[in-house]
């Protein structure tokens, strides 16, 4: 496996536990539709939460969450209303990054992003 892939897999780890520890009940991981797929949805309270979750092992070629541009974003909300409609939910949706940079000797620094954007078509 790439070593990339590992990173990535190993950041999904680390955000779901990011996400369980501040109350967040987790729905999904991984959850795809097609061609959709969404990092991780959970909800907390009744807002249903869609997870997009970026780890990088170095901050040299930028931030994470610098790299959810506007085409992912759309994707994302495609996405969310696809699952939403399958699961016939109606309730609030909210978007947030979680960002994650590998420092040295397995240490990370995360930073969760909170209604990190909103999608106009959604």
């Amino acid at each position: 496996m790439a070593t990339h892939n590992e990173i990535g897999m190993k950041g999904e780890v680390l955000a779901l536990q990011y996400l369980e520890r501040k109350g967040y009940t987790i729905k999904e991981i991984n959850w795809r539709w097609g061609h959709y797929e969404i990092d991780i949805i959970a909800q907390l309270g009744n807002v249903l939460v869609i997870v997009e979750v970026k780890t990088r092992s170095n901050a040299y070629f930028g931030f994470p969450e610098r790299s959810v541009h506007d085409a992912k974003k759309a994707f994302l909300a495609r996405a969310a209303s696809e699952y939403k409609e399958l699961h016939s939910l109606e309730m609030d949706t909210r978007f947030d990054i979680v960002a994650i940079v590998m420092k040295d000797k397995g240490d990370y620094q995360i930073e969760h992003f909170e209604d990190a954007f909103f999608p106009y078509d959604f």
